[in-house]
């Protein structure tokens, strides 16, 4: 079915709009702040920023990612994120059409945006994701019917239960936490989306990922933190648009084998 020529770019210029409020998120929820009130501000000045220079990304390029008021730089993950989320809404609605599949990937995706900068920049998935995202993606399965809220049930619970049992028998083994709590509360949201078994394969590829990443810093004699959240997320992402595919590939493999 052919998508409206103006479904696209609305889509895309609602996403901007999101996005903006998605750096209020990854900036706020961190501290405990309140994502309401006050407005936004310069962090240097503390000038309030009138609203037509908090226009999503074309402020920014305006201003020549500065102040107004003070002149500091002003950082490129604000248009960065806006152009990004954008973009997310905008493929959403070009590949599915004005459908809630299309909801469901934009919802989900700019979730998973968040989840990855978030986690990033303070080592911490915020429960306003995990468990919103949860709710969201609980209630975008009845597109599906009770059947489709089933499978979001079982999946959420498996993505729960799976990363729960991981982060206990690390801590047991190791002696010390191996996984935040934030990590299992976000695979119970991942597997509301893409269900029980593309939460092992989100998994899997966020290990695999992880470790592409990480072992060469090991090997170096480096030890950094692992922001799981942030492979997570791109392994959701990954499984959320090819996971169906990627598991008819497997079984497929295994039933021939």
């Amino acid at each position: 079915m052919p998508v409206e020529p103006f479904a696209i770019p609305f889509a895309a210029a609602l996403g901007a709009i999101l996005g903006s409020f998605l750096n209020v998120l990854i900036l706020r929820l961190p501290k405990d702040e309140s994502v309401v009130f006050p407005g936004s501000k310069c962090p240097k000045c503390e000038i309030p920023i009138a609203w037509y220079d908090n226009v999503p990304i074309v402020s920014w390029l305006v201003l020549g990612g500065k102040c107004r008021s003070c002149k500091v730089g002003i950082s490129i993950q604000y248009p960065l994120v806006e152009f990004v989320v954008a973009v997310i809404w905008g493929l959403s609605v070009w590949f599915y059409g004005l459908t809630l599949m299309a909801l469901a990937a934009a919802v989900f995706a700019t979730i998973l945006l968040g989840i990855a900068v978030t986690d990033a920049r303070h080592y911490l998935i915020p429960d306003e994701y995990s468990l919103g995202g949860l709710v969201l993606g609980l209630l975008l399965s009845l597109r599906g019917g009770w059947d489709g809220l089933i499978v979001a049930f079982i999946g959420a619970a498996v993505g729960f239960v799976v990363l729960y049992a991981v982060a206990f028998l690390g801590e047991k083994a190791f002696g010390k936490e191996a996984m935040g709590g934030g990590d299992v509360k976000m695979m119970a949201m991942v597997g509301a989306f893409v269900g029980w078994q593309g939460v092992l394969l989100t998994i899997f590829l966020g290990a695999f990922l992880g470790t592409l990443v990480f072992v060469p810093l090991l090997a170096t004699g480096r030890k950094p933190l692992v922001p799981f959240g942030i492979f997570l997320a791109a392994g959701a992402a990954i499984v959320f648009v090819f996971g169906d595919a990627m598991i008819a590939w497997y079984w497929g493999l295994v039933v021939g084998g």
